[in-house]
């Protein structure tokens, strides 16, 4: 199967947010679409070992917010690379309770659900929400996941719906990995070392969380295959290529197939 057809699919770049005992929480999604017009309803999954999870299980309700190519990065990565068991990811970011529940003032537009039903899968929960409140916040272009990629250099969670896990690039690069949220610098000219007040732009991290991946020479090439002259019966089609090609078949060649003789045989 080859991986690379699933980043043909189309998707967006959301934050879930919900409630765990009065404490706002999210966790970054990007597999989430309106399925009904009426009434309105949202279907969003959500990794079972996410926290935010289980706060939309136990409470019933979550918010999804749409991102716009210009908000912060560092919010993806805040919420997208951190758990909220440890880390209080509304700290230090502006938001309103709208629609009863925590919204980024980031947010582009907003939709308040109650839960009405779910699917389970091997990893995932897809929870369906009735939409019972919804706003725009501010104008923007909504961010693509392939933007996100593209654009913005981030890189995919392992609890995402969408992660394939990605193959080494061929070209030998000296770059900086983010330890926490994986983001890498590979700039044109990469420095010796990070400056001292560089800080991760996708998760805000600073220099002592990036690790130095030191240049790897690419593959060498795989030797070419040694052309080989084929005979090829135009009868029956049997091709001739012997470790040792004629230059020219032998007077008294026949095809072994279908017995025919050498003026049967054309060369490829």
């Amino acid at each position: 199967m080859n991986v690379k057809a699933f980043y043909q699919l189309s998707y967006g770049v959301y934050l879930c947010t919900a409630w765990e005992d009065g404490r706002p929480v999210g966790c970054v999604a990007n597999s989430a679409m309106q399925i009904t017009a009426e009434p309105a309803t949202i279907a969003v999954s959500i990794n079972r070992v996410n926290n935010t999870h289980k706060c939309i299980e136990d409470t019933g309700y979550f918010a999804l917010c749409v991102l716009g190519e210009h908000c912060e990065p560092s919010l993806i990565g805040r919420f997208g690379f951190m758990s909220s068991k440890t880390v209080d990811k509304f700290a230090g970011v502006n938001y309103r309770v709208r629609g009863k529940m925590p919204v980024p003032d980031e947010s582009i537009a907003w939709f308040a659900c109650k839960v009405i039903d779910r699917m389970e899968t091997e990893t995932h929960t897809v929870f369906l929400g009735e939409v019972v409140d919804a706003d725009e916040l501010k104008k923007d272009a909504p961010m693509t996941y392939a933007y996100y990629h593209k654009v913005l250099k981030g890189k995919t969670s392992a609890n995402a719906p969408t992660y394939v896990e990605e193959s080494a690039a061929d070209e030998p690069k000296t770059k900086y990995v983010c330890d926490i949220c994986s983001y890498e610098y590979d700039g044109a000219t990469p420095f010796e070392e990070l400056p001292d007040d560089w800080v991760c732009p996708l998760c805000g991290m600073g220099k002592e969380h990036f690790q130095r991946v030191e240049a790897v020479p690419a593959p060498a090439a795989a030797p070419k295959e040694e052309a080989k002259k084929k005979y090829v019966c135009d009868i029956c089609s049997y091709e001739y290529e012997g470790e040792v090609p004629f230059e020219e078949l032998p007077e008294d060649w026949v095809c072994p197939l279908c017995g025919m003789g050498k003026e049967h045989f054309v060369q490829k």
